[in-house]
């Protein structure tokens, strides 16, 4: 389809919505990096009255658009959205590499500002709301602050950020200590890196954008977990589990998880926020039993909380 051409946001019949991380991103990565998503990257999407912003989706340290928005990808176009997803940071340069998120943060901010403007030229919108996972949910508030993006930017959703940077132990025991020169982004999520430092000096958070970080008690990336929340004006944080106690997501399955999930929907809409959907979710698994779903949130299972409330903020 043509950028000029019309497209509804919403597809005639629901996508389904995986729930099992593993499973789908191994399936995704299949496709190889030239692959997008399901329910993205259609270049003729114009935002409906409902949902005016396009959705931009930014993977994490080593992953690429499809193998990490197989969840994402569906889910928001189900809900009416016009969604995007770029592959950025390839050690080569190649945009459609499987191997992303490697070159320095500083790198990859040019990348997603470019995306953001295509995107923002073929649907019309002035702005966009990016939803990030990991790398994705640390480099974007660089470009938010350092890059201009708040003018282009007008939420912030991150799944498992780092804004404040991990330990030196914890860097070695997720693998992220194997950068090098030529691949800077791993070593720059140290805490005492100098992009932590300068993200973090006089505050983290721009006016004018909406901050939500949703973060897991579980995840073993980023430890401690709570260097992905930010207490500043205009931030809300989430921790999955003060809505579903038995959900056991971590730093992969927090991708597929329906809580997640439902707390993003409410960040992208909160005039429109449902309760939180719950499922019992497992580490780098995802749901029990959850191999996909075309329902709205892709989740299942009771209510256990309502959008809105959390902790932090």
């Amino acid at each position: 389809m043509s950028a000029t051409a019309q497209a509804d946001p919403a597809p005639a019949t629901p996508l389904p919505v995986p729930q099992n991380f593993i499973i789908d991103a191994v399936l995704g990565a299949l496709q190889g990096g030239g692959a997008s998503p399901p329910g993205t990257n259609n270049w003729g999407c114009r935002p409906s009255a409902e949902h005016p912003e396009p959705v931009v989706l930014v993977h994490g340290l080593m992953a690429n658009r499809v193998d990490n928005w197989q969840t994402y990808g569906p889910l928001l176009a189900n809900n009416g959205y016009c969604v995007f997803a770029l592959t950025y940071g390839s050690a080569d340069g190649d945009p459609n590499g499987n191997i992303g998120g490697l070159t320095s943060m500083q790198t990859s901010s040019k990348t997603l500002d470019a995306f953001v403007d295509r995107v923002r030229q073929a649907t019309g919108a002035p702005k966009v709301a990016i939803v990030g996972h990991s790398e994705g949910a640390t480099m974007p508030y660089w470009y938010l602050k350092r890059d201009g993006g708040a003018s282009k930017v007008s939420k912030m959703i991150g799944l498992s950020p780092a804004v404040h940077g991990i330990g030196g132990e914890e860097l070695a025991n997720t693998g992220s200590s194997t950068g090098s020169a030529d691949v800077p982004a791993p070593f720059q999520f140290s805490a005492t890196s100098d992009f932590i430092r300068q993200l973090n000096e006089g505050g983290i958070t721009v006016p004018g954008v909406a901050y939500t970080q949703i973060v897991t008690r579980y995840d073993e990336v980023i430890v401690p977990y709570t260097s992905g929340i930010v207490n500043e004006p205009g931030a809300v944080n989430h921790v999955v589990q003060d809505y579903c106690p038995q959900d056991y997501a971590d730093h992969l399955s927090i991708n597929s998880d329906p809580g997640a999930a439902s707390l993003v929907l409410n960040a992208l809409d909160p005039a429109h926020a449902e309760p939180v959907q719950c499922a019992l979710v497992l580490p780098a698994i995802g749901v029990v039993g959850g191999s996909g779903s075309a329902s709205g949130s892709g989740g299942s299972g009771s209510a256990s909380g309502s959008a809105g409330t959390g902790s932090g903020g």
